[in-house]
């Protein structure tokens, strides 16, 4: 048969160049347009000849819009760069994955599944097949049809897989095209719930038959994932599952607590603590010692508290661990933070802030000098927001560094240090150090002491804007806090622009939620005057999505108090935070309290949620 150089020839191509792996198995050949390979797997313009398939080139060209201009620009790059069509073409954003994948459905007869639930996997055919084979090749056994199995991949060119799957399983395959995000979803949650019956209970149990449990906890061998630690001794089974819930319950803390008679493991899931666990004593030591060696820690030491770090990667997320060691009376408790790498910075306009405040809050981070000050207690999201704001102004033209304690996440282009009490690296010296690196910028982690607000403040008289945290409990106390550190008063009033108090509030879930009207006494909680008509409210009844606490998610709330005339010469004259507070409420600054109240009205947490997080005033 013979081929002309025309738009045909664009078209021709072999199927397999167009699996989401790019497997190479053949190469172009000279510009005859033909692909060498092995027989029946190359194809014509309208349809392969041998098989009668239609052309993949003419289903992208047909459906997706796939333009001759980028086939042949796809073509160019193969001649001069190597490479598989198929591979350029994605890369180049000619066609998307999704794209691909659709269209090799076409071409084969094959059904599409643009999303897999769950509920319909059969888990009795997912114990035969290991994880990493499934995750390696990309295929998941879901349920039998008509004698056969039928299997979701993103690859149906993969043979040698496929082969081997119908052997693990014993019967025929049936394969079903689905994306790659898809699969690795619904394959992650798959395998972990058919691990559960092996979950941390009846871990513990296996674990009662060992007779060397300090021997099992200083085993070094650390699995690539944790969900392929289906061999590993007893104490490392134990802890990776552990760590492997917490991760999927969206937890930022695992807490190991010792106590008299037992250790009791808990999670900090949306900013508050349950229990989940709770082992034997006799497991104490060699958990904790399984995590020291995790964390590079002096396993032998028990008297000192102690800090370090590690990286686990489980369901393909990478998560980096903060461990704290501290001793009590009961033994050693241990705090691991997690970090997950994935999690990408929220922007200003991603926090909840109200469109008016935003506008201020970014004429704000744009002020060439002056202290910008984000208060609130532990956890309340303030290293969060000070990121979000150095990202947003982040530029070539400014010289950004921070000192930090620790460094939580690397930023692009903007200088980190992190303290090291062990060699006097404090927030004091790393600032003085940070001033003779000519910076336009400079963030604190935190300001815990007069030296660093004394620096802190010079740097901003000198032309520097300075962002930091302070502990408070809203924005009208942090300059009585300043003062209290021994700062002069007129120096807070010149040199402090602006105080940003911030709590995090749970969101109800989406899933469960449930309008309902108030009563007269919520509403007076909230401060409302209860009106004639009620509004509706809503709450979460609880659910799976939710672990049944009906709440998923945070939002912030705010309360911004920008300094003008009147707010300094008060500060100026030691005012109590109770009348820069009336002042500033005078002016129209929105408190945390009343913001909240506002997100309880339009249904995003509830009541009993802003009274938690908000600190009432008593009057008596």
């Amino acid at each position: 048969m013979a081929y002309q150089w025309n738009r045909s020839i664009l078209v021709i191509y072999r199927l397999e160049e167009y699996s989401f792996n790019f497997h190479r198995l053949g190469s172009y050949s000279e510009p005859t347009g033909m692909l060498r390979s092995e027989p029946s797997h190359w194809c014509s313009v309208a349809q392969d000849e041998q098989n009668g398939r239609p052309l993949l080139g003419g289903i992208l060209e047909d459906k997706f819009g796939l333009s001759e201009a980028k086939l042949l620009e796809a073509m160019n790059l193969q001649s001069t760069k190597g490479g598989r069509i198929g591979e350029i073409l994605v890369r180049t954003r000619a066609i998307t994955e999704e794209q691909l994948l659709q269209a090799l459905a076409i071409q084969f007869d094959l059904p599409w599944l643009s999303h897999l639930d769950v509920s319909q996997v059969n888990h009795e055919w997912v114990k035969k097949v290991p994880i990493h084979f499934a995750r390696r090749y990309h295929v998941l056994p879901l349920k039998t049809e008509n004698g056969s199995v039928l299997v979701a991949t993103t690859d149906p060119m993969e043979t040698a897989a496929l082969d081997d799957l119908r052997l693990l399983l014993g019967l025929p395959i049936k394969p079903v095209l689905t994306s790659s995000l898809a699969l690795l979803a619904c394959l992650n949650r798959v395998y972990d719930e058919a691990a559960s019956p092996a979950g941390a209970e009846q871990v513990m149990e296996d674990i009662a038959a060992s007779e060397s449990l300090d021997q099992i906890a200083h085993e070094l061998d650390e699995p690539q994932d944790l969900l392929d630690a289906t061999d590993e001794a007893p104490i490392i089974r134990l802890v990776n599952s552990v760590l492997f819930q917490a991760v999927r319950q969206r937890a930022s803390d695992i807490h190991f607590e010792s106590f008299e008679r037992g250790l009791v493991v808990r999670y900090r899931i949306d900013g508050v603590l349950y229990p989940v666990l709770t082992p034997p004593k006799h497991l104490q030591a060699s958990i904790i010692a399984r995590l020291k060696i995790m964390s590079g820690l002096n396993i032998a030491e028990k008297r000192l508290p102690q800090d370090g770090r590690f990286r686990i990667r489980t369901a393909g997320k990478d998560v980096d661990l903060r461990v704290s060691v501290l001793p009590t009376s009961h033994g050693e408790r241990v705090v691991l933070r997690l970090l997950e790498k994935e999690n990408r910075l929220l922007n200003l306009s991603e926090m909840g802030f109200t469109e008016d405040r935003l506008g201020i809050i970014q004429q704000l981070i744009h002020l060439s000098h002056g202290i910008i000050l984000v208060t609130g207690p532990t956890g309340s999201g303030k290293t969060t927001t000070l990121y979000a704001a150095l990202t947003q102004i982040n530029a070539p033209d400014k010289n950004i560094i921070t000192v930090e304690d620790p460094v939580e996440y690397q930023l692009l282009g903007v200088g980190q240090m992190q303290v090291n009490p062990k060699i006097n690296l404090t927030f004091a010296a790393g600032l003085r150090s940070i001033l003779r690196q000519d910076p336009d910028v400079i963030m604190i982690g935190e300001i815990r002491d007069r030296e660093t607000a004394e620096i802190a403040i010079h740097a901003s008289l000198t032309g520097h804007l300075v962002f930091s945290t302070l502990h408070t409990n809203d924005a009208s106390s942090a300059a009585t806090r300043l003062i209290d550190m021994g700062i002069e008063p007129f120096l807070v009033a010149s040199s402090v622009v602006a105080v940003l108090a911030q709590r995090l509030l749970r969101q109800v879930c989406s899933d469960c939620k449930q309008p309902y009207h108030p009563d007269d006494e919520e509403l007076i909680r909230l401060g409302i005057v209860p009106p004639r008509v009620r509004p509706t409210f809503y709450r979460g009844a609880g659910c799976p999505a939710c672990s049944q606490t009906g709440y998923r998610g945070r939002t912030g709330i705010f309360e911004l108090l920008v300094l003008d005339d009147e707010i300094r010469r008060l500060i100026g004259n030691k005012a109590d935070s109770g009348l820069i507070r009336q002042a500033a409420t005078a002016k129209g600054m929105v408190t945390l309290k009343d913001e909240g109240a506002d997100k309880v009205f339009h249904g995003i947490t509830t009541t009993e949620e802003l009274m938690r997080i908000t600190q009432q005033e008593v009057e008596i």
